[in-house]
């Protein structure tokens, strides 16, 4: 029932007013929670309009934001999402917008690992990365 164990049982999927899928309702108690599409908890112990508010006000965006992925025994890698479904995420190494150059592909599992991040201000450049 939880998205920590990566299950989604119970759930409401909720869509944008043009049908686009933006995460999922759940049960909390007598109340309820949202989860966005990576299975982070965007509120809990929500009334069911107040969920679907906060669910519609994280949106997409972040989808086509930079990440960067923690390996061990490796330098961070700068990656962007590929794909992201219940069963799995899929990451590709940063590209800058050059399609034709081939690039490194992670199949991480859902929800989003801890080794999966946003890029922190003390990261190195980009380029770095």
């Amino acid at each position: 029932m939880s998205a920590a164990g990566g299950t989604l049982d119970g759930a409401t999927p909720h869509r944008r007013g043009d049908g686009e899928l933006v995460g999922w309702i759940l049960p909390d108690g007598e109340r309820w929670r949202a989860l966005d599409l990576l299975g982070r908890e965007v509120v809990a112990d929500a009334e069911w309009l107040d969920a679907e508010d906060a669910i519609e006000r994280r949106g997409l965006a972040y989808l086509a934001d930079p990440w960067v992925l923690e390996r061990e025994g490796a330098v961070p890698l700068r990656v962007r999402l590929l794909e992201v479904t219940p069963e799995r995420i899929v990451v590709k190494a940063e590209d800058f917008g050059d399609v034709s150059r081939p690039t490194e592909r992670v199949t991480l599992p859902w929800p989003l690992p801890a080794a999966l991040r946003a890029p922190r201000p003390d990261d190195p450049d980009a380029y770095a990365l």
